[in-house]
């Protein structure tokens, strides 16, 4: 026997994007409902940034450790124990999602534990719930992207979703993909002892970043003792014996490599299986749910944000995105408000860290606009010596004429939190003259955003 019940809001998917737009429409007065077939927590805290997080910062204490000479202190030998690192990223996972669990539970919201599934625009299956409402809201995140490789899923490939939870340390790793998440846990496990091979298609690795950078990070990569194979198609998968098999075309010919185990990091798809987007006449282009800048689909009162619109896999744009529908659905009558990507940053949690915000350089010339660009490197910066972290450099984009930042690219030490700090001046639309007039203690790392700065100055006064 089906039930029926109406809410004013219906959010499908309680992850960080699903909670920020349920909460937004609550906070408007609105009765709002939340589905999600569980396990609670989301992608971000369950398979995403907090588990690999954990266990990264197992691995840079074990690089640390084994330069201890480098720094005059006696040779330490670092043996890892994987179960032991799982063990502790359980534990803060655990917590974590914990308390995502209780704010889903909240007496303030409905949440409804089962798959959900379009009727009509207007009405959604759950369970054994049929759910009416004015608006919804489509959080629904991302699963690893099923690539056409022959062999690759019969073979036994993992994901990170399940490499995540390993406690037996494969004795080689093939990583398909050099993507944030190919290459952060490519590194991981090299640190703590297994020969890795990461796989490329593309020239460089992180090939939606500039090419310098990519290169950087190879370069760092590859000094560390990982095989980085760039310009290399994986062309099927196979066991062989109690090794994988994997051929691969690389610059011109074929060569196979065999491993312990391969990682499938090709990339995430929008998770919508099983929704019945047809039904609710909701345009879906190449898996993603297509979006306008107020994240309305093409139903005007159904709404998507996070990795289901493919725009940018990003918790915290997801948020933004989140709260930008939950207002949205709840003021239909008034002007809706946008989302803006001019300030989307990221960061690749490697060692040497990659950060981003704004526009790339290649980004700058695909839009024609005319820039300047400066760039230093952190082997020539004073704290970066003294920590002895002087891989990647600083690189700045700005407009020719007025010198407003476009956009930065950091790979090195802190980039993460280096980054925020261009983030903060293009938020305000400052300069590079700005950037020169901020004081900057020395000695910091924060200081080197200052000397790409004078470069574009110095090149705007000779133009």
């Amino acid at each position: 026997m089906t039930t029926q019940r109406t809410h004013d809001v219906v959010v499908i998917g309680g992850g960080s994007a699903g909670y920020a737009a349920a909460r937004t429409a609550r906070e408007t007065g609105a009765d709002v409902a939340i589905v999600d077939q569980g396990p609670l927590g989301g992608l971000c805290i369950l398979r995403g940034c907090m588990p690999t997080k954990a266990i990264l910062r197992s691995a840079e204490i074990a690089a640390v450790m084994r330069r201890a000479p480098e720094f005059g202190l006696s040779p330490v030998e670092v043996r890892a124990s994987l179960p032991a690192i799982v063990d502790r990223k359980d534990r803060l996972v655990r917590e974590f999602a914990d308390y995502r669990i209780q704010q889903l539970r909240d007496p303030a919201f409905v949440l409804y534990e089962a798959p959900a599934t379009f009727l009509s625009p207007y009405r959604l299956q759950v369970g054994s719930t049929c759910l009416s409402a004015k608006s919804f809201i489509i959080a629904t995140g991302s699963v690893p992207r099923e690539k056409v490789i022959p062999g690759l899923t019969e073979t036994g490939c993992v994901t990170s979703d399940s490499l995540l939870d390993r406690r037996e340390q494969p004795e080689s790793l093939i990583v398909l993909g050099a993507g944030p998440v190919g290459l952060e846990l490519a590194q991981f496990f090299a640190r703590i002892g297994t020969p890795v091979t990461l796989v490329q298609r593309a020239p460089h690795v992180l090939s939606h970043l500039d090419a310098d950078v990519g290169v950087a990070l190879g370069q760092a990569l590859a000094a560390e003792g990982l095989r980085v194979m760039t310009d290399t198609q994986a062309l099927r998968v196979r066991r062989d014996g109690n090794k994988m098999a994997v051929s691969v075309m690389h610059k011109g010919k074929e060569e196979l490599l065999t491993g312990d185990l391969v990682l499938n990091a090709l990339g995430r798809a929008p998770n919508i299986a099983g929704l019945n987007l047809s039904a609710a006449q909701v345009t879906v282009d190449a898996g993603r749910v297509v979006v306008d800048a107020g994240m309305r689909t093409s139903q005007p009162h159904i709404f998507a944000v996070g990795d289901v619109t493919e725009l940018h896999d990003v918790v915290h744009i997801a948020i933004q995105q989140g709260e930008l529908a939950g207002w949205n659905a709840c003021h239909p009558g008034d002007p809706p408000r946008h989302f803006d990507d001019r300030l989307a940053a990221e960061v690749i949690f490697t060692e040497p860290q990659v950060a981003a915000v704004g526009l790339t350089e290649k980004a700058c010339r695909a839009r024609g606009l005319s820039y300047l660009t400066g760039a230093y490197p952190f082997a020539d910066h004073g704290k970066a010596m003294c920590l002895g972290s002087t891989q990647g450099f600083v690189k700045l984009m700005a407009d020719r004429a007025n010198g407003t930042v476009l956009g930065a690219e950091i790979v090195g030490p802190e980039s993460g939190e280096l980054i925020h700090e261009l983030l903060a001046v293009m938020y305000y639309r400052g300069t590079v003259h700005d950037l020169l007039q901020i004081p900057h203690y020395h000695p910091t790392l924060a200081e080197i955003v200052t000397y790409p700065a004078e470069s574009i100055v110095e090149q705007m006064r000779q133009s």
